[in-house]
């Protein structure tokens, strides 16, 4: 005999939230009991080694409205150009350092915050090295897979970048490069569409 089809009623279309924030972000959803703190939103103590850097921004939409539903993961090596475990020759990496952060935009202004350390530069893989850079990650309403990109320092020279280089329109490079607004303090915003769209990768 088949399965009756109205015994639970289906649940509304969502690309990435609300769920995403409820399965992900528990504590900020004020449901309890789940994780002590949420997964990704503490990446120090104070035995990480590296220099300490505090990242805010804001997902915008091509109408340069903030989203105030964005979650943004991060994804960045340690101090030493490190990814915490991997498998580099150089050695495992700082173990007080995870490497991965996750937030989720304010619901009135949509900004979020990344307290982290500025990574090393880390090798590509045929041997030249890249830049410092974060990867972000980045999931909202109308998304249907989650976004990547990378944010890269103003301080540091970005010209032989293995990635940077091969962009085709070097024009928009800059909307993977950080604003600095003060001593350990970076302004990255991100663009889906629209004037100033930030780049995005497929790797």
């Amino acid at each position: 005999m088949a399965q009756k089809l109205d015994y639970f009623k289906e649940s509304p279309s969502q690309t990435a939230g609300p769920y995403v924030h409820i399965g992900c972000l528990p504590n900020m959803c004020e449901i309890g009991g789940v994780y002590d703190d949420d997964l990704g939103a503490t990446m120090l103590s104070d035995a990480t080694k590296g220099e300490r850097i505090t990242i805010t921004g804001t997902t915008y939409d091509g109408t340069g409205t903030a989203l105030k539903d964005a979650m943004v993961e991060i994804w960045q090596a340690d101090a030493d150009g490190i990814y915490p475990g991997g498998r580099d020759p150089r050695g495992p990496g700082d173990p007080n350092f995870p490497g991965w952060g996750r937030k989720v935009g304010d619901y009135t202004t949509g900004e979020w915050t990344f307290e982290t350390i500025k990574p090393g530069a880390v090798p590509f893989p045929d041997g030249r090295m890249q830049a410092p850079h974060i990867t972000f990650w980045v999931v909202a309403r109308g998304i249907n897979v989650g976004l990547q990109t990378r944010m890269y320092f103003p301080e540091d020279d970005t010209a032989a970048d293995p990635i940077l280089s091969r962009i085709e329109h070097q024009n928009r490079v800059p909307t993977l490069i950080a604003e600095k607004t003060g001593e350990g303090q970076y302004r990255f915003d991100i663009s889906l569409q629209g004037d100033g769209e930030t780049i995005f990768f497929d790797f």
